[in-house]
């Protein structure tokens, strides 16, 4: 076993055993004079005991379900539950976000897409540190992280599905299968992706849908024409933003299409991609190609969208797939209306003509068409901003996704 730099992250290395960790009896606060909390006659047996949680995730980059875990970790109440966080394969950004609020993080090294040693780091690390409950999330973690808190004999399992997952072939749903029936629950973040994995023989009573959630917006630290200038842009210049991994779930391409389409109509509207991904350089090929790269601009992984976000005239979502997208709750948090596939996960988020509009996937014509839309009619652009505002502020609230897992541990742990 080793420290990283990072002093709160342990990294597991191959042939080490942790010593099993202290079991919290009570989070309540020392007095200001540093002796410990006076509990008068109050026997120990009537304390508070937390319940010993840990979470299991391949990384900590920062995309949708690591931002989910990385809030609800951070967020659980502290005098009921003592969260552990397992990053399977790496550590990432997101690192520092449990750093920040003390939640502890453990890194296992798995290197492999099949690595034995790294499955047995995990499972003496589920052994030393006793979790009442283990709950793991995407395949990769649900794979090597289920199958380890089984064989360590923890009380309860959960596992956590985002996505409708097409790219899954035989023998990884029949994982999930095999493994579905030695687990306690699995939530996922929208009735479409429950769906999907009715469709492939998972059992129905097995799942909860808890949706994601998103922090307020808060105002952007730049304006609109710093940001323009930042950018190179301008004045003036109209932004329409797409957000995502560069692979060909998010069907960039389209939106480059989509661009062509819309300089043809007007001459100051740029389209900024924001991600990284094994297709970029073929996406910024395919846009000097169709004579929009001086329109389509490739920023890569930006650690600012939230200054950036408020500042879109629209957010685009192009995808064949999705469970219930952080992107567009972003948007729509920061008062950006919306143009996305009609896809389940994006018909959960945006209600048409209300909150933005649904486009079918592949119609690049019409995502062109909603955008001139939006950019020719201000009233509109505001009322649909202000309607998504107020759907995200009131359906998906960090604090009532963190009740409703609370309210699944408790009933799960009795």
């Amino acid at each position: 076993m080793s420290r990283s730099p990072d002093r709160d992250t342990v990294v597991l290395r191959r042939g080490t055993v942790r010593r099993p960790a202290t079991t919290v009896v009570s989070n309540a606060p020392a007095d200001t004079g540093g002796s410990p909390r006076d509990f008068g006659a109050c026997p120990i047996s009537s304390l508070p005991v937390t319940q010993r949680i840990l979470q299991i995730i391949p990384t900590l980059d920062r995309s949708g379900a690591e931002k989910q875990l990385t809030l609800l970790a951070a967020g659980l109440p502290a005098d009921e539950f003592d969260v552990h966080v397992c990053a399977l394969t790496r550590g990432g950004p997101l690192a520092d976000d449990l750093k920040a609020r003390g939640v502890p993080l453990t890194v296992i090294g798995k290197q492999w897409k099949v690595d034995p040693a790294a499955f047995w780091r995990l499972k003496r690390h589920v052994q030393s540190l006793q979790p009442d409950l283990v709950q793991t999330w995407l395949f990769a973690a649900n794979s090597y992280g289920r199958a380890a808190a089984i064989s360590a004999g923890v009380r309860r399992v959960v596992a956590s599905e985002r996505c409708a997952d097409p790219w899954k072939v035989w023998h990884e749903l029949a994982i999930d299968r095999w493994l579905a029936r030695k687990t306690d629950r699995i939530v996922v973040n929208s009735p479409g992706v429950r769906d999907f994995y009715l469709r492939h023989g998972l059992p129905e009573e097995k799942f909860t849908v808890i949706p994601n959630a998103i922090l307020p917006t808060a105002a952007s630290a730049v304006s609109r024409d710093e940001l323009l200038a930042e950018l190179g842009l301008p004045t003036g210049t109209r932004l329409v933003g797409a957000v995502g991994r560069l692979w060909p779930q998010k069907r960039i391409k389209d939106l480059i299409w989509a661009t062509d389409l819309l300089q043809n109509i007007r001459d100051d509207v740029h389209l900024l991609v924001i991600g990284d991904g094994p297709q970029r350089a073929r996406l910024e090929k395919f846009a000097r190609q169709c004579c929009v790269d001086a329109r389509v601009h490739f920023l890569g992984h930006r650690s600012d969208v939230p200054r950036m976000l408020p500042h879109f005239d629209a957010l685009w979502l192009a995808s064949d797939y999705e469970g219930l997208p952080n992107v567009i709750m972003e948007a729509m948090a920061a008062a950006v209306p919306v143009v996305a596939t009609d896809i389940p996960g994006n018909r959960d988020l945006v209600v048409p003509g209300e909150t933005g509009f649904l486009v079918r996937v592949g119609d690049r014509a019409t995502f062109a068409r909603f955008t001139i839309k939006i950019l020719d009619n201000a009233e509109l652009a505001q009322r649909l901003g202000a309607a998504g505002r107020q759907r995200v502020l009131d359906e998906f609230s960090l604090e009532r996704m963190i009740s409703r897992y609370a309210e699944l541990y408790r009933e799960l742990l009795g």
